[in-house]
């Protein structure tokens, strides 16, 4: 090839044989790849099982036997003639072969938890605990080794999946030399370690006396059951009145009836209670009888206590009512189910939480330094959240020791700033209250992360952390990213190694410069060398039998790494995860609030701050609960797994929910001590967020307006020129719902152009704080001819130029665009979806430059 002159290379043909390679293999789309992926990691989990620390024996059985798969060892064990028991491999006969079986089993057997000494806090403890795979299956070797230059040539051109991120877990005591084993657990439901509840029934014998309440002991805590009508029928039908003749007047000629009995026993349903009505030949009703007592001013009793016992238990009013309609069963009506939560509980509710958290907060002021953890919660999915909840943890206790909940409104309907507006009222109040407050770990938030760089609340002296398990997650998704280059898919190999030496490095070093000599000697260690002139590694003995190669000193790889290793701006940061604390624990609060708020129901203000309070109730007696025991005693361990760091931790079910009686008591009170009975309209609080408008900032149209200006597929209007904080506030308002209710599998796709508004500093920290949700397109700059959005926009200003009369002022050129907007068929936006490869054809065929599009 060399003596061939480069004009006479046939162009032409060298391009059509590079063609026909690629067709022979035809390159698949990223949704593809993820699917191909997903459905291989289904296949290997369907055939996997985990051995836990028998795994290295495991191996060691299989090669001294002379096996190569792991399959034929588990064909062998399995075809033989030998019982098996519930616990393991049983006795085989005596050889050599069959005492590594033997010893196997042992191990195996040894997963046994001897129950009586684990400490649970110590074993979740974020300390104790190591970066692992999530899927012990997936395998980066096995994804890398087959890679060919040309692949990797392709993989520069594909960083779709520059934001991935690993598959990266929290190992919990992985760091401790225990035999326990999570695996072998069962595994707990999140609503289990709320509603945790015992094998063994309440039992009551004793059914004799009235039904007349005369204090609240006579109704809290008392048994009740389901009682069909015609039961009682029976049972009224046997019974014998005070009375043996009918004591009704004659409405017209005033005679008493003095009917003689038996009488005719009807039973009807009022709302919750059974009504017993003795009724004479004439009709005139000679005795009745109610299933409840009532309270003041006539309520009855039943109705009372299941209004308020829904709202307790988390639940609401549909699902109840639903549930008692299958039931053929008397309910409380909606109103009044309203009226008596808004009137007695939602108070009480808040009185009983102030009273309660007045009792934490004194037991933690004494502490020299206390250190507390921040987090905050939507409402609902994505940014277009009515609530925002920040809650704070005390890192020792783990108690809850503030709850806060804004309303969108009190934001100027803004809810990008909503966690930022809750952390500054709860920050606030704590500060007033608590003195020595010398730690706050929050998540990597910028706009609270910004609050601590100046002003009042650096002068507070506060340090502001950063959560561990964020730090070590986007450190991995960084190793990821350059793992993608041409010539350093190795890194993707070693990516979870560098994760864990950065875990131990926060773990271990107190300051930044006894961090940064632990961690820079990372880019030593992958090479082989484990001393040098200012160091060396922390580690002991390192196996020979390595799963994975060194990194070659000066190679393409190794300096990518050193680029993610000593990146300065990322450095800077480090210095917030030295605390290594971890907001995860209040991923099992936030459990709780789903329980008593869930995300799929809507509630006023009022009674979503009350759901939540109940949710910090319950959460802080957990804390302080007994364990259950098992029939013989031994406590019954569970495992439970953590969304927000992909963690499994230790769990212990609980019993009794003791601070129930005292509240039901208290909602109780407030109604038999009232002076009035309850309002016959609902009004609203002083406090309350809805005196301050509708949630969209607009009074509601007329639904002939709606039918005439009606707006679809979203069109925001804005008079002005976008900014990064108005284009934030569409993206989270108005595209974050869209794609999670489009593409619940977070398989989509948004594209978006370079202008400055998309590109700005909190655009890009949004999307990466999403990024597990969908892709976000990279777009190369100066590249119109790309977007078909251009074009619609084109027909759109079409339309608006051969209308008869011209619009003269803004006002009337919105509601033109408006007007033609809705008009735009569906066949205009197919045809310009349709129109995309054949742009990307142009723009190649072009090398870039301008096309006919």
């Amino acid at each position: 090839m060399a003596d061939v002159p480069a004009e006479k290379v046939d162009i032409p043909a060298l391009r059509t044989k590079v063609y026909t390679v690629k067709q022979a293999k035809k390159r698949k789309t990223d949704v593809e790849k993820r699917e191909s992926k997903r459905e291989s990691d289904n296949g290997r989990n369907k055939s996997c099982v985990n051995i836990g620390q028998a795994y290295p024996r495991w191996r060691e059985l299989r090669d001294s036997i002379g096996l190569m798969l792991d399959s034929e060892l588990a064909d062998l064990l399995l075809d033989r003639d030998d019982d098996f028991s519930v616990a393991g491999v049983g006795e085989l006969e005596a050889s050599p072969d069959d005492l590594s079986l033997q010893q196997l089993d042992a191990s195996m057997t040894s997963l046994d938890l001897n129950t009586d000494t684990i400490d649970v806090e110590e074993f979740n403890d974020i300390k104790n605990s190591i970066i692992d795979w999530a899927d012990d299956t997936w395998c980066p070797a096995e994804e890398t080794e087959s890679v060919s230059s040309l692949q990797e040539e392709e993989t520069t051109d594909d960083d779709s999946d520059s934001d991935y991120v690993p598959p990266f877990c929290v190992g919990t005591g992985g760091a401790l030399k225990s035999r326990i084993h999570l695996d072998e657990l069962p595994a707990i439901r999140v609503e289990d370690t709320v509603h945790d509840s015992s094998d063994v029934g309440y039992t009551h014998t004793d059914v004799s006396g009235s039904p007349q309440a005369q204090s609240d002991t006579e109704v809290i805590g008392q048994p009740a059951s389901i009682t069909y009508h015609h039961n009682l029928k029976m049972l009224a039908e046997y019974l014998l009145l005070p009375i043996n003749m009918c004591t009704a007047k004659d409405p017209v000629t005033s005679d008493d009836c003095q009917a003689p009995g038996p009488f005719h026993v009807w039973v009807k349903s009022r709302a919750t209670a059974a009504i017993i009505q003795w009724i004479c030949p004439s009709g005139h009703t000679v005795w009745q009888c109610s299933s409840q007592s009532s309270l003041k001013y006539g309520m009855q009793i039943g109705d009372f206590m299941l209004a308020t016992n829904i709202l307790l238990s988390g639940n609401n009013y549909a699902k109840v009512a639903l549930l008692f309609k299958f039931m053929n069963m008397g309910m409380v009506g909606r109103s009044t189910f309203f009226k008596i939560q808004d009137s007695y509980c939602v108070d009480t509710i808040k009185q009983f939480w102030e009273e309660k958290r007045r009792e934490v907060v004194p037991r933690i002021t004494p502490k020299p330094s206390i250190v507390v953890l921040g987090d905050g919660r939507m409402d609902s999915p994505g940014f277009s959240a009515q609530y925002c909840t920040y809650s704070v943890m005390e890192n020792d206790s783990k108690e809850i020791i503030s709850i806060k909940s804004v309303d969108k409104r009190e934001t100027a309907r803004n809810s990008v700033i909503m966690e930022k507006e809750a952390f500054i009222r709860t920050f606030t109040e704590l500060r007033q209250e608590v003195e020595n407050l010398s730690e706050i770990c929050t998540d990597a938030h910028s706009q609270i992360a910004a609050l601590f760089t100046k002003g009042i609340y650096k002068s507070w002296g506060v340090r502001h952390t950063l959560d561990m398990w964020h730090g070590s997650k986007n450190l991995g998704k960084k190793i990821h990213k350059a793992g993608q280059q041409k010539g350093c898919s190795i890194l993707l190999i070693w990516s979870k190694d560098i994760c864990n030496h950065f875990w131990f490095c926060c773990k271990m070093a107190a300051t930044y410069d006894e961090f940064f000599d632990m961690w820079a000697g990372i880019l030593h260690h992958v090479t082989g060398v484990h001393e040098w002139a200012l160091g060396a590694c922390h580690h002991g003995p390192l196996s020979e039998n390595r799963d994975k190669d060194w990194i070659q000193k000066g190679s393409v790889a190794h300096d990518a790494l050193n680029e993610v290793v000593l990146d300065e701006r990322w450095l800077r940061e480090v210095v917030k995860f030295l605390g290594f604390r971890s907001t995860a624990e209040l991923e099992s609060f936030h459990n709780h609030i789903l329980m008593y708020a869930s995300k799929r129901f809507s509630f006023t203000p009022p009674v979503y701050s009350a759901r939540t309070l109940l949710a910090g109730l319950d959460y802080n007696y957990n804390v302080h609960r007994p364990v259950q025991r098992k029939s013989d005693g031994s406590i019954g361990y569970g495992k439970v797994f953590n969304k927000k760091s992909r963690k499994w931790s230790l769990y212990t079910m609980k019993v009794d929910y003791a601070y129930i009686p005292d509240l039901q008591k208290a909602i109780l009170r407030s109604r038999t001590t009232a002076h009035k009975g309850m309002p016959r309209q609902r009004t609203l609080r002083p406090d309350d967020p809805r005196q301050l408008g509708v949630l969209c900032g607009v009074p509601p149209p007329s639904t002939e307006e709606l039918l005439k200006t009606h707006i679809s597929r979203g069109q925001i209007p804005i008079e002005h020129r976008v900014k990064a904080t108005d284009y934030l506030s569409i993206v989270a308002d108005h595209v974050h719902p869209f794609m999670t209710t489009v593409y619940p599998s977070s398989d989509g796709y948004f594209q978006q152009d370079n202008a400055p508004c998309h590109k700005a500093r909190i655009i890009s920290d949004w999307f990466l704080e999403h990024d597990n949700e969908f892709t976000v397109l990279k777009w190369p700059p100066q590249s119109p001819d790309l977007n078909p959005i251009e074009h619609l926009w084109d027909v759109v200003g079409r339309e608006i130029r051969i209308m008869d009369v011209q619009p003269t002022n803004l006002q009337q050129l919105r509601d033109a665009i408006m007007s033609i907007w809705t008009k735009l068929s569906e066949e205009c936006f197919q045809y310009l979806v349709e129109s995309v490869p054949r742009r990307i054809k142009a723009v190649l065929k072009a090398k870039g430059g301008p096309t006919l599009y």
